[in-house]
């Protein structure tokens, strides 16, 4: 793994920023974890996708519908992600760390991994957003080029096309392939990953044939191979077509900034605290659209969740007015796109710039 570190010598934004936040859950006499809406929301979301499911199989729908709702499904288990497993995962669904465990196995019910999941995100993602060398989410790919300081290649130019079916079969990947490449290497992108307990080694393999079993081999035998294939693979595509975009918006658009780590001899120093690094590195978008909000699991308020990741999102709208106020009293910017689709126009344009820009002159756009 390269060496990253952050000049944390001035760091009163952070420090002035925690005590604030901690005044508000004080004051209001709340909980900075979940509450009835995140539980109400798994509910309706869970149980959706599960009456979905079994309508898909057992009551022999006309093709447009069945068509209509693997596609409403994919999307279903998109928002579960978001909801559900992300704030789960990171400690901020509940108190109770027992739930917080059960809920994050949400994600192998999508058909990846909590444990590794947890390691990648959680852990590397959110120390090291943006650094190229480093942070997994924008690591070198034999396609995408994600980043100016990335090795570019002609095909680049045509990467904010093609990015689109790649996007809608990132979750088969995640599930069939590179969970299995992480598992087997003990290596996220450069970083050892912790040891897996027993625990963790019995519940990948049993969740991962529970995948196979429940959306393969089941739909497959009642009913039939083509009509499986074309609603695993349309079920898919909205799945990780949603996810991708989503996440992608947050940090891979026009006004956020990246680093290099590739490049540094020994080590890669960040002269900003890691919390101004997070400013400059993060978007947030749509921040009006609540219904977009309900679906997205607050991720259009990805600065918040960056700064405390252990808060549940159902927060973030609260905490978005303190963070732009002491962003601006202390001089950091606070990036954000004023709509869901202007904010997926950037994100493509960003990628037909990296695609587009051969040999640049690669600096930190910081500003």
């Amino acid at each position: 793994m390269k060496k990253v570190s952050f000049d944390n010598s001035n760091n009163s934004f952070y420090v002035e920023l925690n005590q604030e936040v901690k005044a508000h859950f004080a004051q209001k006499g709340i909980k900075s974890t979940g509450d009835y809406r995140l539980y109400f929301k798994s509910f309706v979301l869970i149980g959706s996708s599960l009456t979905i499911y079994f309508s898909l199989l057992f009551l022999g729908l006309p093709v447009i519908a069945a068509v209509a709702l693997c596609l409403v499904l994919g999307f279903l288990l998109a928002c579960i992600g978001f909801s559900v497993m992300h704030d789960a995962c990171h400690g901020s669904y509940s108190e109770n760390k027992t739930l917080n465990y059960i809920m994050g196995l949400t994600m192998n019910g999508l058909g990846s991994n909590a444990f590794i999941w947890k390691q990648k995100h959680n852990i590397i993602h959110h120390t090291y957003t943006n650094i190229d060398g480093v942070d997994d989410d924008i690591a070198k790919s034999p396609v995408l080029r994600h980043c100016y300081s990335q090795p570019y290649k002609p095909f680049h130019r045509y990467q904010h096309i093609y990015m689109v079916p790649l996007y809608a079969v990132s979750s088969i990947l995640w599930a069939l392939l590179t969970d299995f490449q992480k598992y087997f290497k003990r290596d996220i992108n450069g970083t050892p990953m912790n040891n897996f307990p027993l625990k963790e080694h019995v519940i990948f393999w049993a969740t991962k044939v529970l995948y196979i079993v429940f959306y393969m081999i089941i739909p497959a035998i009642v009913v039939g191979m083509k009509p499986f294939l074309i609603g695993y693979f349309l079920t898919n595509a909205a799945m990780g077509l949603t996810m991708a975009l989503v996440f992608q918006l947050a940090h891979v658009v026009e006004n956020t900034a990246f680093a290099d780590a590739t490049s540094a001899a020994d080590k890669l120093n960040i002269e900003e605290a890691w919390a101004a690094h997070q400013m400059r590195t993060t978007s947030n978008f749509a921040m009006d659209n609540k219904v977009l909000s309900w679906f997205v699991g607050g991720l259009n308020f990805q600065i918040e969740h960056h700064l405390f990741p252990k808060v549940s999102h159902v927060h973030y709208p609260e905490l978005s007015k303190i963070v732009q106020r002491l962003s601006a009293k202390h001089h950091l910017p606070y990036h954000y796109i004023d709509g869901f689709i202007p904010a997926v126009q950037s994100h493509f344009k960003t990628m037909k710039l990296f695609g587009n820009v051969e040999v640049p002159e690669y600096k930190l756009r910081y500003s």
